[in-house]
C-alpha cells in the first residue's frame, strides 16, 4: 500500500476534551484514535480497573486518563464531545444530563464516519447481518480496491480511518446495528440494506415498530443515486421503510415463488430464485449503468451456505455490490465460489460415537434459532437460554413442533420462560452449567442425531459474549469426545 494522508478533519479536534464511554474493544480504538488527534482524552466504564486491564495494556503510554467504577456526570459534563461504544445505552442517567447540558453525544460509528471519504456499505437487521458483511467484504477483496470488513462485526468502523480503505479509491463494508443507528445522525452509505426485522432487543426498545425506526435510518442520508436493498418478504422492512422515508425507491429480493412478477411498492422484484439459480434483473432507472436493462444468475451450486436464509442473505450482497456498480460480474462469482460459512452459525464442530454437535452460538434471537432448525437433516436435541430479549418463544415453539427434536436443554436465566412456551410434549431439561446441558442433550440423542447449541438469547448473564459461550460449548463437547474414547 502507498502512504496515506490523514483526514482533514482530524485537525479540528486537536486539544478537545473528548469523554470516550465504554472501554469494550470499540472504545479502546476509538480512545487511542482521539489520542492520536492529540485530543484530550478521558475514558469512562462502570467496571473497575482490575476488570480493565485489557484497556489498560492497550492504552498504555498514550495521554489518557480513566475514570473507572462509575460514569460521573461531573466529569462529562467536562467534555466538549461524548463518545459511546455501541453496548452503552444513551439513557444512563449521567448521560442524559450531560445531554441536557448541551455537550454533544456521538456513537463510535456515526464519528467514525465523517473522517471516511470511500464508499460505505452498510448493513442491518435482526439476522444474518455478519453473513451479508462478509459475502460483501469477500467480493470487496476480488475487486482489488484498499477495503475495509467491520463495523458491529469484527474490528471498529474507527480502525478503517488511518488506512488507505477510508481513502476515495477505498471500499468500506460495514455491519450496522440498531444500537449503532441511534446515533448515526450524518452516516451517508452509497449502498445500504435492510436485511429483515423480527423482534429482538425488546429490553431496549419499547416494541417492534420502535425497533424497526431505528434500523430505518440507515437510508436517512441517501440520496437519489444511493441504493436501498429491502426484503420483499418481510412486512416489517416495508412498513418501516414507508414509516420513516416515504415511497423510497429501492431495489428487491424475494424468496416466494413466482417472485419475478411480483410488483413490491409499484417496483419490480430485482433479487430472485429460478429453478437452481439466484438471479438478478436490472431495469433502466436502477440499473449501475444507466440506460441499460439485463439479467444474470448465479448457480447455486457455487454457494457453500446451506438454508433459505442463506439464500436471501446471498441475494442481499448481490444486489449491493452489483447494483451499486462497485463490483462486476465476475467477481462476484469467484467471491462466491470462495466463501465459507461464518464461525458460531451451525458450524459443525465434532461428532461423537455418531452424534453430531453443531455450534450455533450466533443464534441470539428466536427468530434466527426458528429459522436455523427448521427443517434440519437429522433428529437433535437443543441447548437454549442465557439472558431474555424480551421477544415471543412461540416461534421456537411452532419449529420445533415441526422438527424431529427429542429434547430441549435450557441453561441460563430464560430457561423457566423457555420452558413455559414450549408444548409439554416436548422433553424439558434444565441445566446449571455448559457442560451439564452437553451431557444431557447427549443423553437425549441416538445415533445419527444432532446436538445443538443455538441458544435464542444472549450470552451476557453466564459468558462474556456468544464467542465465549461457543469456546465453553466446544471445549465440553470436546471433553465428551475423551470420555468416550477411554470408555471405547
Amino acid at each position: 500500500m502507498g502512504s496515506f494522508q490523514l483526514h482533514p478533519k482530524v485537525q479540528k479536534f486537536k486539544g478537545k476534551k473528548i469523554a470516550v464511554v465504554g472501554l469494550g474493544k470499540t472504545g479502546m480504538s476509538v480512545a487511542r484514535f482521539c489520542a492520536s488527534m492529540e485530543a484530550d482524552v478521558t475514558v469512562l466504564d462502570e467496571k473497575p480497573l482490575s476488570r480493565l486491564q485489557e484497556a489498560v495494556k492497550f492504552l498504555k503510554d498514550l495521554p489518557i486518563q480513566f475514570e473507572v467504577g462509575s460514569i460521573r456526570k461531573e466529569k462529562l459534563l467536562e467534555a466538549s464531545l461524548i463518545i459511546l461504544s455501541p453496548g452503552v445505552p444513551p439513557f444512563l442517567p449521567a448521560l442524559v444530563q450531560a445531554k441536557e447540558a448541551g455537550i454533544p453525544i456521538t456513537g463510535e460509528l456515526e464519528f467514525a464516519s465523517q473522517f471516511i471519504d470511500a464508499p460505505i456499505v452498510g448493513i442491518t437487521g435482526t439476522n444474518g447481518k455478519s453473513t451479508v458483511t462478509s459475502l460483501c467484504g469477500a467480493i470487496a477483496a476480488e475487486t482489488g480496491r484498499p477495503f475495509f470488513c467491520g463495523g458491529n462485526l469484527g474490528p471498529p468502523l474507527i480502525d478503517s480511518v488511518k488506512t488507505e480503505a477510508a481513502g476515495k479509491e477505498g471500499l468500506v463494508i460495514c455491519e450496522i446495528s440498531s444500537f449503532q443507528l441511534e446515533t448515526a445522525d450524518t452516516l451517508h452509505c452509497h449502498a445500504a440494506a435492510i436485511l429483515n426485522i423480527t423482534p429482538d432487543h425488546l429490553d431496549r426498545y419499547p416494541s417492534l415498530e420502535a425497533y424497526g425506526n431505528e434500523k430505518a435510518k440507515i437510508a436517512r442520508n441517501q440520496a437519489a443515486n444511493d441504493i436501498l436493498v429491502l426484503n420483499a418478504d418481510d412486512p416489517e422492512v416495508l412498513h418501516a421503510i414507508k414509516r420513516n422515508h416515504g415511497n423510497k425507491q429501492a431495489l428487491y429480493f424475494s424468496l416466494q415463488p413466482g417472485a419475478r412478477h411480483s410488483m413490491v411498492l409499484g417496483s419490480p422484484v430485482q433479487g430472485f430464485i429460478e429453478q437452481d439459480r439466484l438471479v438478478l434483473r436490472w431495469t433502466s432507472s436502477l440499473s449501475a449503468s444507466a440506460g441499460k436493462e439485463w439479467e444474470e444468475s448465479y448457480p447455486m451450486s457455487e454457494l457453500s451456505l446451506v438454508g433459505q436464509h442463506n439464500l436471501a442473505n446471498a441475494l442481499s450482497a448481490f444486489l449491493l455490490m452489483r447494483g451499486s456498480g462497485l463490483a462486476t460480474y465476475d467477481q462476484v462469482r469467484e467471491a462466491t465460489k470462495k466463501f465459507r460459512s461464518l464461525p458460531h452459525r451451525m458450524e459443525k464442530v465434532a461428532v461423537i460415537s455418531g452424534i453430531t454437535y453443531y455450534d450455533d452460538s450466533k443464534g441470539t434471537n428466536v427468530d434466527a434459532v426458528a429459522k436455523s432448525l427448521s427443517g434440519f437433516p437429522t433428529p437433535f436435541a437443543l441447548i437454549a437460554g442465557g439472558r431474555d430479549k424480551g421477544g415471543s418463544y412461540k416461534p421456537l415453539s411452532e419449529t420445533l413442533k415441526a422438527n424431529q427434536v427429542r429434547g430441549v436443554v435450557l441453561i441460563g436465566e430464560a430457561a423457566p420462560l423457555i420452558e413455559q412456551a414450549l408444548p409439554k410434549e416436548i422433553k424439558t431439561l434444565r441445566a446449571s452449567s455448559m457442560e451439564e446441558a452437553v451431557s444431557m442433550a447427549t443423553n437425549l440423542c441416538q445415533q445419527g442425531d444432532s446436538v445443538v447449541l443455538s441458544p435464542a438469547c444472549s450470552s451476557y448473564d453466564m459468558y462474556r459474549d456468544y464467542a465465549h459461550r461457543a469456546q465453553v460449548f466446544c471445549d465440553a463437547v470436546f471433553a465428551q469426545k475423551k470420555e468416550a474414547s477411554t470408555t471405547e
